[in-house]
């Protein structure tokens, strides 16, 4: 039985905010307006060496209206859902932006978007806020003692889920309800000995996907939990006596868990048409990737083929609608190693001449105005592509990483550096032991370039974070990246203590 968005939240007075917001906006001459009804509920339990830490359960809950008058933006929200908040929230709309209007140096035009009507959920089981929190320490403490008993010195468990609704009508007759669910679960293992201190995070991604994720089978969409857990403390004893690496060039094999987040800096940044055009700059910088080089920008190898994509199940930028009333769908953004498309929202459309937004508007909460958000930005696999193991296999001298850690890239997402939580040398097309203190370093077209090999769909996985920040005052989005293992070839590898440098 398809889930449908709750019933506490269906029962509010949607219909009637917007005939009351939208109304007393088109009286007083907006163009366009717009009127959105959000629920956020978020909560997180933390759980140290196997007691409960500390933990958190709260809901924002308001109303938006975003108005066009004269070609100019006018903004306003309020936390009280009744219809007479929203007139008055409308009638601020409206007055920011005829204030606003000697001020502003374009006329706002939106690109036109076709009425929809209907209702969408995202996929998942079980609802994790109808989980007792009792029974999520439980689990977190189970996982934690097993951990402490296999000989790790401090586990730090911790686990947080959102539950979004949203409320979307304009004048043009859209009107849309939306529920998404989405679940962030780490484990961080610490090894203390008298050879030092060591630590390494579980490689589970957060996902949109609810409480089976953790305690259901892996038919049910679990992760491989009993898998990882049993292995964590001896890859971390591993990686303590591992030696430190050599810097110098290596062929680089690496895993979708920590390749999905080169893809979020240097792709996904890289290619949200704002950014290439200047419009915003705050948190991640502009972009090397300009509209002049669209259509002839060698992004990479003839490999690549990267698309935007707002409709992938368990994405955490996956909804139905966007918060301009768009229907997502899917896009290139690179292909055959080419620049040939961007994100955008539906005033970035128009005025690029794009002709129709592919759906990147998202606010995080009831007092944020929409602003341009990043897709399911994602790498795709070769059809008929190899295995990790055959990808290793084909290596001569190089080194394989897994799980993402620590990252930097320049202000126009081109200089980058990236870390990782497992590294292993590989030797004539075998694993020959961990390494560690290992960082690579490129550029991201020479990185790109450099891709020899892609793996086929069965080394495909989604990757992804709660936490990708943009805009002034800032927002929060959650966002996924999927990719298969890839090899890229002759890529600088950097050794992370002054000893190794040397």
């Amino acid at each position: 039985m398809a889930r449908q968005v709750d019933e506490d939240f269906r029962g509010l007075p949607l219909q009637a905010l917007a005939d009351a917001a939208l109304q007393r906006a088109g009286e007083l001459g907006a163009e366009h307006a717009d009127l959105r009804v959000e629920r956020v509920r978020g909560a997180d339990v933390r759980v140290r060496d196997g007691q409960l830490a500390g933990g958190g359960d709260a809901t924002q809950s308001g109303l938006a209206v975003r108005v066009v008058v004269d070609g100019t933006w006018g903004f306003a929200s309020a936390a009280d859902l009744t219809p007479e908040a929203a007139v008055r929230a409308a009638d601020d709309a409206v007055q920011m932006a005829r204030v606003s209007r000697p001020l502003s140096t374009e006329r706002v035009e939106l690109a036109d978007e076709p009425v929809h009507v209907g209702e969408w959920v995202s996929s998942y089981a079980v609802d994790p806020f109808d989980v007792p929190q009792s029974q999520q320490v439980e689990l977190l403490q189970a996982w934690s003692r097993e951990l402490l008993s296999a000989g790790v010195t401090h586990v730090d468990a911790e686990w947080g889920a959102v539950k979004e609704q949203k409320f979307y009508a304009d004048l043009a007759g859209t009107r849309t309800t939306q529920q998404r669910v989405r679940v962030q679960p780490v484990l961080t293992a610490v090894l203390v000995t008298g050879d030092g201190v060591e630590t390494m995070r579980t490689l589970a991604p957060p996902a949109g996907r609810g409480w089976e994720y953790l305690a259901g089978t892996v038919d049910e969409g679990a992760w491989a939990w009993a898998d990882e857990l049993a292995q964590l403390p001896e890859l971390v004893t591993e990686k303590l006596k591992a030696p430190s690496v050599q810097a110098g060039e290596y062929d680089l094999v690496v895993h979708p868990s920590n390749l999905w987040l080169t893809i979020h800096e240097s792709i996904g940044h890289a290619t949200e048409l704002d950014r290439a055009l200047g419009y915003e700059a705050a948190y991640a910088g502009t972009s090397f990737a300009t509209p002049d080089g669209l259509g002839t920008l060698r992004y990479g190898s003839d490999l690549m083929h990267v698309t935007g994509d707002r409709t992938v199940e368990h994405g955490l930028s996956t909804t139905g609608w966007d918060d301009e009333g768009v229907a997502t769908q899917s896009w290139d953004i690179v292909r055959d190693g080419t620049l040939v498309g961007y994100q955008l929202d539906r005033r970035i459309a128009a005025l690029t001449g794009a002709g129709r937004s592919n759906g990147c508007a998202f606010a995080d909460s009831p007092g944020h105005v929409p602003i341009q958000r990043m897709a399911n930005v994602s790498l795709q696999p070769v059809a008929d592509g190899p295995s990790t193991d055959e990808i290793i296999s084909g290596v001569e001298h190089g080194i394989y990483v897994m799980g993402d850690k620590s990252w930097s890239i320049d202000m126009q997402r081109y200089n980058f550096q990236f870390t990782g939580q497992r590294f292993y040398r590989i030797e004539h097309g075998r694993l020959t032991g961990m390494l560690k203190d290992v960082a690579y370093q490129a550029t991201t077209t020479d990185f790109w370039g450099s891709m020899a090999r892609v793996g086929g769909p069965g080394t495909w996985e989604l990757g992804g974070a709660f936490n990708c920040g943009k805009g002034q005052p800032g927002q929060v989005a959650a966002v996924s990246h999927g990719c298969p293992t890839a090899l890229f070839t002759g890529v600088r590898i950097l050794n992370t203590t002054e000893e190794g440098q040397a």
